[in-house]
């Protein structure tokens, strides 16, 4: 079986926020591109949030992320699993992401949601257990995945807003 590697975070110097996954599906990996399964409610979800086309180019999605201070990653760099399945990454094979690194040049970020709940065991379980990281916030989102299919689409969208609106507060980016 062959390692998998997930891709360098999209991130500017204002971002705010950081939304982590776990590991890029094999439709993502293939393209080249985060959530790129056509049945991931995650861009439909921020086209909704941030008032975007949801057909535009996956460069212009990219660029509605970073001008609302929004940075996107994955909590691993690499790992063995067959399929897109968080549950079927194999344990013994993670490696974690220089997230100390990431936090030190991105400072501004306050607030890191998790998109699933492997996103954020795996990041409770070998990232807050290494390192200090302060005030930031920590929340977990319902995952966008189709695997996902406990929430309808509009209410993982709803939960989805309402937490970044909150995160936010006042000095938010885009139109409620």
């Amino acid at each position: 079986m062959s390692t998998l590697y997930s891709f360098q975070p999209i991130v500017d110097n204002h971002a705010k926020i950081l939304i982590l996954g776990s590991m890029p599906g094999q439709a993502s990996l293939a393209a080249n591109q985060y959530y790129a399964h056509p049945r991931n409610a995650f861009w439909p979800i921020m086209a909704q949030l941030l008032q975007f086309n949801p057909d535009v180019s996956y460069a212009e999605k990219i660029t509605a992320l970073k001008s609302s201070q929004i940075a996107l990653w994955d909590v691993l760099r690499s790992c063995h699993r067959i399929g897109s399945l968080d549950s079927s990454i194999e344990a013994d094979t993670q490696t974690i992401n220089d997230f100390q690194s990431f936090f030190s040049s991105h400072s501004n970020i306050t607030h890191v949601f998790f998109n699933g709940g492997k996103a954020e065991a795996c990041f409770k379980r070998h990232v807050l257990q290494a390192n200090d990281l302060g005030l930031l916030r920590f929340t977990r989102l319902p995952s966008t995945s189709p695997a996902n299919a406990r929430l309808s689409f509009e209410d993982k969208c709803k939960i989805w807003h309402e937490m970044i609106h909150s995160a936010f507060g006042s000095d938010q980016p885009f139109q409620k």
